[in-house]
């Protein structure tokens, strides 16, 4: 897994970590700007990190861009050599998967679907050739998933299904993208989830609803009080699958400033995920349980 690094004018320098989206990739990137963070390195100005990427922001008045270059070198070589171990929290959402509001819109957008006959969701399991909209979300909800990058939209998270290649859920993007998408919506295009932070305009399949915020930009929501947007890179998400009734009291709950979704600490190998990856991930969600 080769690292390429690419300057972008004299401010700039964009990291490609691997050539494909990897768990690997992923946490190379998340170690070189976790790194990057605690070196506070003068000049630095801003840190983006990505699914498989990352790019520095900095003041060439303060570092040159070759010593800027020279440090990420460092910290990339420091990172190759240390455990791959993350410690971070586990995030319970609650989805209601077949909801009325993303039918609706999709119902309103066939035309630019793949296939114009059946929903995102039952699209989606017959070419995974998972047992129905049932099997999809068993297959959906019944592993963790990686926040790996936040942005695009404010707050709007892409998540990585922790599972071997061959049971990931794949889904091409629509062929032309929607105009109108619900706002908290649980997406999927290629191998990524999101959650639709905000309503707007979007091109992935769509598969349910959370009534649960992840942005507030006036902090009014109280587990949002601290910082307006949820998720962060390295965030480990599990789909809980609820039904309209359900769904329905926890948007009250929210309304009244009553709810907050489980969370947990927990800590994650790399190498023991690799060892055993049904295991790990169930010793990951057991985290959750007295929460």
């Amino acid at each position: 897994m080769t690292t390429r690094y690419s300057f972008g004018g004299d401010e700039h320098i964009f990291v490609e970590c691997g050539a494909e989206m990897s768990l690997e990739a992923f946490f190379k990137g998340l170690s070189i700007t976790n790194a990057l963070r605690e070196a506070r390195i003068a000049g630095v100005t801003e840190i983006c990190p990505a699914n498989a990427s990352f790019q520095v922001r900095f003041d060439p008045d303060i570092i040159a861009p070759d010593d800027m270059l020279r440090e990420l070198q460092a910290l990339e070589a420091a990172a190759g050599s240390a455990p791959s171990v993350l410690d971070t929290r586990i995030i319970e959402v609650p989805v209601l998967y077949n909801d009325p509001w993303t039918h609706e819109t999709g119902q309103r957008f066939r035309e630019r679907h793949q296939d114009p006959t059946s929903t995102d969701i039952e699209y989606t399991a017959r070419i995974n050739n998972l047992d129905g909209i049932d099997g999809f979300i068993r297959a959906h909800s019944g592993a963790p998933w990686f926040v790996s990058m936040v942005g695009f939209v404010a707050g709007l998270p892409f998540l990585y299904q922790m599972v071997d290649r061959a049971r990931q859920i794949q889904s091409p993007k629509y062929l032309r993208p929607r105009t109108d998408t619900p706002r908290l919506t649980v997406g999927h295009g290629g191998c990524f989830a999101c959650i639709y932070s905000v309503r707007g305009a979007g091109g992935y399949q769509m598969f349910g609803i959370t009534p649960m915020p992840i942005y507030d930009p006036r902090q009014e929501t109280p587990y949002l009080r601290d910082f307006m947007c949820l998720f962060k890179p390295g965030d480990i998400v599990k789909w809980k699958p609820v039904t309209r009734a359900e769904y329905d009291h926890i948007v009250a709950e929210v309304d009244a400033g009553r709810w907050s979704p489980r969370m947990a600490p927990v800590t994650f190998s790399l190498a023991d995920f690799h060892r055993d990856i049904d295991g790990t991930n169930a010793r990951v969600m057991e985290a959750l349980n007295g929460r």
